[in-house]
């Protein structure tokens, strides 16, 4: 069973034993058919981005949407025409129940909601959510399991003065350095960092390394265990492959059936489907200025390691 880690009414449930035991008898199907799509060239000239230690947006900031929750953003995207998003977890403007997280059913804010992108130094910026996966699949009357169950992806426009102070490049590690499309095996190595309020400003809990469980729902999703895991406010985590590679975002908070795994939906599935539904031209994700290293200096190596966790298979 999962649930959306983006807000945090569940913030005390997640550390209770009790409501563990509680919810791991309530079960999500985990779906097994989709098919990824290229994703076309951009034809705008790159914009001159703000240098990557004093620029205010980046991956991993929080986002704040009107009428849904607070989470954190993952990578930076760009269309053909040179508009520049922020992508955040389509659930973060959910209005339902945390348990919600089928795409084609749940309830959502609309396109069009405003998004506060909290900024480094105090700075804050509010754009449109243009593209929704879940508003999108419900208005096309979306039908295929895997889609509806791990299509979790939306856009912010920045406006123009955060895109001159925006830097592309993941915090810590570095990247990303393209997008990842051959999914992520069971044993793979990943990277992540979340921005969770819960953890009160304690960036050293913020980078994290993981490995895969294996993938699921036909590659639409990947379920990964980390050091600690993402938790509610980290959802739309940016997940880096052992490449540096974008690999995708971080989606849920699972139960069962491997506890305290999270789910995290696949970039080149999302970003397809955008490309082929949002109506905002060719979108693409945008390199990082910086090289990708698994282990950045300042980091000690140790706060990386990846945990043993329950078997993956037997």
């Amino acid at each position: 069973m999962g649930f959306r880690s983006g807000r945090t009414a569940l913030a005390v449930a997640l550390w209770t034993a009790t409501t563990v035991t509680a919810l791991v008898a309530l079960a999500i199907a985990l779906p097994s058919t989709a098919t990824a799509q290229p994703t076309r060239s951009l034809q705008a000239p790159a914009p001159v981005w703000a240098p990557r230690e004093s620029a205010a947006v980046h991956p991993g900031v929080r986002t704040v949407t009107q009428g849904g929750g607070s989470c954190t953003s993952n990578f930076v995207f760009r269309d053909g025409t040179g508009a520049v998003y922020l992508g955040q977890a389509a659930h973060c403007a959910g209005t339902g129940q945390e348990t919600e997280i089928n795409g084609c059913t749940s309830s959502t804010m609309p396109e069009g909601t405003l998004v506060t992108v909290q900024g480094d130094g105090g700075r804050s910026f509010t754009g449109p959510m243009v593209y929704s996966s879940w508003v999108n699949m419900q208005r096309r009357g979306e039908t295929d399991p895997d889609t509806c169950a791990y299509n979790d992806f939306a856009l912010v426009r920045l406006p123009a003065d955060a895109a001159g102070a925006t830097n592309p490049t993941v915090p810590f590690f570095g990247g990303p350095t393209g997008v990842s499309t051959g999914g992520l095996p069971a044993g793979a190595q990943t990277f992540t960092y979340g921005n969770s309020e819960l953890r009160g400003g304690a960036a050293t809990l913020s980078p994290k390394a993981g490995v895969s469980a294996g993938d699921v729902g036909g590659g639409w999703g990947h379920v990964v265990y980390t050091v600690s895991p993402g938790v509610p406010g980290d959802s739309g985590s940016a997940f880096l492959d052992s490449s540096g590679r974008g690999l995708g975002m971080l989606s849920t908070l699972n139960l069962a059936p491997l506890p305290v795994s999270n789910g995290v939906v696949d970039l080149a599935h999302v970003l397809a489907y955008a490309n082929t539904y949002a109506g905002l031209g060719d979108l693409s994700m945008v390199d990082g200025t910086a090289p990708f290293t698994s282990t950045p200096p300042g980091v000690d190596p140790q706060d990386l390691a990846p945990p043993a966790g329950p078997p993956v298979s037997g």
